[in-house]
């Protein structure tokens, strides 16, 4: 049976050069691909450590609060460009896919190295932009969780690249300012890019609202939503149910404080009000811009008695769920931006929105904005 299998595979092998005769696939063309792969891995590399920074940072980081849009820019590109790199990377596995079944698999412990980081790199790249774009879509059909699967692949993928472009490096330095002259090469080139920027301009306009009418393969309609507003999980999702005016309700903001307070909706309303605004940013790559009406988090700070360098916990009423609570560090609590809004685009904030009260800071994810807020703990 063995012997069989061999054989079997030895032919296959053998025949895969004449099977795969397309004059599209070259040095050249892949030499091209490669290094626009490796750019747009590498963005999203950078802009995809970024976002897990900033929801999950060390102790001893912190992130600035402005500039305010800095994170819906990174996370738009992370996103989008993610969604562009689509064509690029089956345009790549086309031209390279003989090699990939080249027989025998390896001739030697350092050609089987090399191929061990290929096999990485194609797997890997694979798995994340499939969990990439199921995850953008709401949709998990596994059951590992997103973030850290995501994260952790990213370093080996990352890695792979990094040393299959250091193995492949002489290769491309005769291909990288040569013009490709074969017309129907420069033609393959030309559609993989047009390919790219045709899903990018699709989906751009979820964050970028001048091209909005052009997002028609966007994972989320920005005008779509309570108040005009996307949502991602809502009121009912979260089982929270405030009704305007519950007497019961109460902010408490406690800790670490001189004076602990505990304020009503009402007390929370007749406190100085201020406007800014401020996009929701999600992880997801969307974004939007909206106008913001509340107290200053500072202000309450200040007046519970806190430490200027305090950290906060922000907790919702919602009783489960992975952000439920969010820290609020000091370059954000103490920005004249971050507010407990109590209104959206001038009117009370919709309960799918976080009513009675919810956290809008500048520079932060969307799941960071916490919603439905009851508790404000200082450490």
């Amino acid at each position: 049976m063995s012997r069989r299998l061999t054989s079997i595979a030895v032919t296959f092998g053998r025949s895969l050069p004449g099977r795969f005769t397309s004059r599209l696939r070259s040095e050249r063309v892949a030499a091209k691909l490669g290094m626009w792969l490796g750019i747009s891995f590498t963005v999203a590399f950078a802009t995809g450590l970024f976002s897990h920074f900033t929801q999950h940072p060390p102790a001893w980081l912190l992130w600035p609060s402005r500039p305010v849009n800095l994170y819906r820019v990174t996370q738009g590109l992370h996103v989008i460009g993610g969604i562009a790199t689509v064509p690029l990377l089956l345009a790549k596995l086309w031209t390279v896919y003989p090699k990939l079944w080249q027989w025998p698999p390896f001739r030697s412990a350092g050609h089987a190295a090399e191929r061990l980081f290929v096999l990485l790199l194609v797997a890997g790249a694979l798995f994340q932009l499939v969990t990439g774009l199921l995850n953008i879509a709401y949709t998990y059909p596994w059951p590992f969780g997103f973030v850290q699967a995501h994260y952790w692949t990213a370093f080996i993928v990352y890695g792979a690249l990094v040393v299959h472009a250091v193995n492949e490096w002489s290769k491309v330095r005769r291909h990288l300012w040569v013009r490709v002259e074969d017309p129907d090469r420069r033609r393959f080139l030309g559609t993989v890019a047009a390919a790219c920027g045709v899903a990018a301009l699709v989906t751009v306009g979820e964050a970028v609202t001048p091209l909005k009418g052009l997002a028609v393969l966007a994972p989320r309609d920005p005008d779509a939503g309570p108040q005009g507003v996307p949502v991602n999980r809502s009121a009912v999702a979260a089982g929270v149910t405030v009704a305007p005016g519950d007497p019961a309700y109460r902010l408490v903001v406690t800790g670490a404080v001189r004076t602990e307070l505990s304020l009503a909706y009402a007390d929370l309303a007749a406190l100085p009000q201020h406007t800014v605004r401020l996009p929701i940013a999600c992880v997801e790559g969307w974004s939007v811009e909206c106008e913001w009406t509340g107290v200053r988090l500072r202000d309450l700070i200040t007046r519970a008695g806190a430490a200027p360098d305090a950290f906060l916990t922000v907790e919702s009423l919602e009783r489960s769920g992975y952000y439920r609570t969010s820290e609020v560090r000091p370059p954000h609590w103490n920005d004249p931006l971050t507010l407990l809004a109590l209104k959206l685009n001038g009117r009370t904030l919709d309960a799918d929105h976080g009513y009675p009260v919810r956290l809008i800071a500048p520079n932060r994810p969307g799941v960071m904005q916490t919603k439905w807020i009851g508790t404000v703990r200082v450490a």
